[in-house]
């Protein structure tokens, strides 16, 4: 068994007063309670640890508290085995995500009746989400051995039950599902065999696995990779007999940490709350040694010594988050010269200058470069990985940005890398092209805000960056990165409603909806999908934003008075009057509570939850003048 994964050992220890934490939960406290219950969920916890902690969110709950700044999050759990005991590691689990969790849980063993029932407790709760814990006892596995036709009928047996109870819930109202890959049982029938020869046990799991992740692609569905998780701890211990016989539980106990931990990982991925920049420390991190005290040829890095590999290891995978978009920045306590020496010239690093996205190397404290990072990114301090192997500098960092996640790395450099790639801070549950070149979108952003710096004015610099704004209303080809967009953006987004690719396309087909999807280009290069708009027509002479969120990375460049002449336009030739703006406040969207405001939208009322009521006059607004050239694509927009 891997104490790494079955032990979570990227999470610092608990303290010695975790009791103590939790049931001072209880009490009022300046720091927010979700800040609190989240403070306490982010070490390793075991199994009692984290059922103690569930139940103090429970109360919590139930008492009507609030848990800001945790976002609420309701799922729906089905399967074949006990859960019950599941259950508290997921509520508490969430929290270390950012998430305040609320579990509905069916009876032991409905899984049809619940979700095709439009009666059932599970749907009446009307869950986010629902996890479809099935494994291999299940699903109708009967082992064929040595019949490839039989076998192949019996995978689609068992993707025909799961597509009729994934038709049920999107039916009854659940917009994702969450359904998990089969980890197989360790006992072999055949021996070395069993993986040749059609229907035996391990065949059928395999090509069942394989067939279920193909039929989740491209769906408003998600994959829980159990089967993998099984492997990284040992099937023979993930595969409990003596547990099964006597309580039905899918798994030994010892791994229901890891279990909670990979299914918070997804549900945080699907609220748009996986990390999106690296940012690593240099000196004993990237290579061995002191680049300032032992100079370029002292430092060890590189194919040929132990020490050496083991710290390429973490540059291999430094570059490959990269080139799946995972921004990378540098914070080093040195000499900016002397740091980027090696990247400059040594012959051994994989790492270059032009691959990091922000360098601060200098004798500022690490919090301080980091904030400073997240500024020039335009990123939360809520999207940063710090990886340092320094306890001392993690400490500071956790201490002082408990936003930021930190890895508590082993001693030995050789564990670095796979330290980091275990702890799952990057989830994704899509990839697109966008995502792969978004490590080039913010290195271009760096880049503008660097010229900013430099330029005259703010006028000149935007008018130096010869802006293309692209209009467009909602397609297929633009559905899944609208629908990623519309579940990842928080800070600038005036809702925060969430919508999957489902209802984008239903959106898409509704005359009542105007959308839009917003790109930008610049000298820099493109930018990509940069805003979301969505009005409905609550009359026929009234459009409500619905939906308005933008990337950050595009602040200041004016894009929303853009989009405003853009809306004004539109209205104009649709014979609208006025719109309307929301603005719903979050613990996370502070930054356009005066958006409407500035953008000469009217205060109207203030309802409940402080939401705030906006309204815009189409015939007597004057339409603003934007430093970009503007395009329109589609047949709903008319070119100018």
């Amino acid at each position: 068994m891997n104490e790494l994964f079955a032990g979570l050992r990227w999470l610092p220890p608990p303290p010695e007063d975790f009791i103590g934490g939790c049931r001072a939960l209880a009490a009022d406290d300046p720091i927010p309670l979700g800040s609190r219950i989240r403070a306490l969920a982010s070490f390793a916890l075991d199994e009692n640890q984290l059922t103690r902690l569930a139940r103090a969110v429970e109360q919590a709950q139930r008492d009507q508290r609030s848990l800001a700044p945790l976002t609420p999050l309701r799922l729906g759990v089905i399967g074949n085995a006990t859960t019950h005991l599941i259950i508290p590691a997921l509520i508490a689990t969430a929290a270390r995500h950012g998430l305040a969790l609320e579990c509905i849980e069916a009876d032991y063993g409905q899984v049809a009746q619940e979700a095709l029932s439009g009666d059932s407790r599970l749907i009446r709760s009307r869950p986010d989400a629902v996890l479809v814990a099935l494994d291999h006892r299940g699903l109708p596995l009967r082992p064929v051995p040595g019949d490839p036709v039989l076998a192949a009928n019996t995978v689609d047996a068992c993707l025909d039950l799961l597509q009729t109870v994934r038709a049920g819930l999107h039916q009854n109202g659940v917009g994702t599902c969450i359904l998990q890959t089969v980890p197989r049982p360790p006992e072999a029938h055949f021996g070395s065999l069993d993986l040749m020869l059609p229907g035996t046990s391990r065949h059928l799991i395999d090509l069942f696995n394989r067939r279920l992740g193909e039929s989740v692609a491209g769906t408003p569905d998600l994959l829980l990779d159990v089967a993998g998780m099984a492997e990284l701890v040992g099937l023979a211990d993930w595969h409990d007999p003596t547990s099964w016989n006597m309580a039905k539980l899918p798994f030994a106990s010892q791994f229901v940490p890891l279990y909670a931990e990979h299914v918070c990982r997804v549900l945080a991925a699907l609220r748009g709350k996986s990390r999106r920049c690296l940012i690593l420390d240099l000196d004993n991190t990237l290579w061995h040694g002191v680049i300032g005290d032992d100079g370029l040829a002292g430092i060890v890095i590189g194919q040929g010594d132990p020490t050496g590999e083991a710290h390429l290891a973490v540059q291999q995978a430094a570059l490959m988050l990269r080139d799946r978009g995972i921004v990378l920045a540098v914070s080093s306590k040195n000499n900016d010269e002397i740091a980027r020496m090696p990247f400059r010239e040594h012959p051994e690093m994989l790492l270059r200058e032009n691959h990091i996205a922000v360098f601060q190397a200098n004798w500022d404290d690490k919090a301080t470069n980091i904030r400073a990072i997240a500024q020039e990114l335009s990123l939360g301090l809520e999207s940063m990985v710090f990886l340092d192997d320094n306890p001392v500098e993690r400490g500071l960092v956790r201490r002082l940005l408990p936003e930021v996640a930190v890895p508590e790395l082993p001693d030995d450099p050789a564990l670095y890398a796979r330290t980091l790639l275990a702890a799952g801070y990057f989830e994704a549950t899509t990839f697109s092209d966008e995502d792969r070149h978004r490590s080039e979108l913010y290195q271009n952003n760096a880049q503008r805000v660097a010229l900013q710096r430099k330029a005259g004015g703010v006028d000149a610099y935007l008018a130096s960056l010869n802006m293309v704004i692209t209009f467009q209303p909602f397609d297929a080809i633009g559905r899944a990165r609208i629908a990623q967009l519309i579940s990842k953006s928080n800070q600038f987004n005036l809702t925060t409603r969430r919508y999957t690719e489902a209802d984008v396309q239903a959106l898409e087909q509704d005359p009542r909806c105007y959308t839009l999807q917003v790109r930008l280009a610049d000298s820099f290069g493109d930018n990509g999908m940069i805003s979301v708009v969505i009005c409905r027509e609550t009359d026929p002479a009234t459009w409500e934003i619905d939906t308005w969120l933008m990337s950050c990375r595009v602040l200041g460049r004016k894009v929303e008075q853009a989009i405003v002449a853009e809306l004004l336009g539109e209205a104009r030739k649709r014979g609208i009057g006025r719109i309307v703006g929301i603005y719903r406040p979050t613990p996370r969207n502070q930054l356009v509570e005066q958006h409407y405001a500035t953008l000469g939208f009217a205060f109207v009322e203030r309802g409940g939850n402080d939401e705030t009521v906006w309204s815009l006059d189409v015939a007597s607004s004057e339409v603003p003048d934007v430093p970009m050239t503007v395009q329109r694509v589609g047949a709903a927009l008319v070119t100018a």
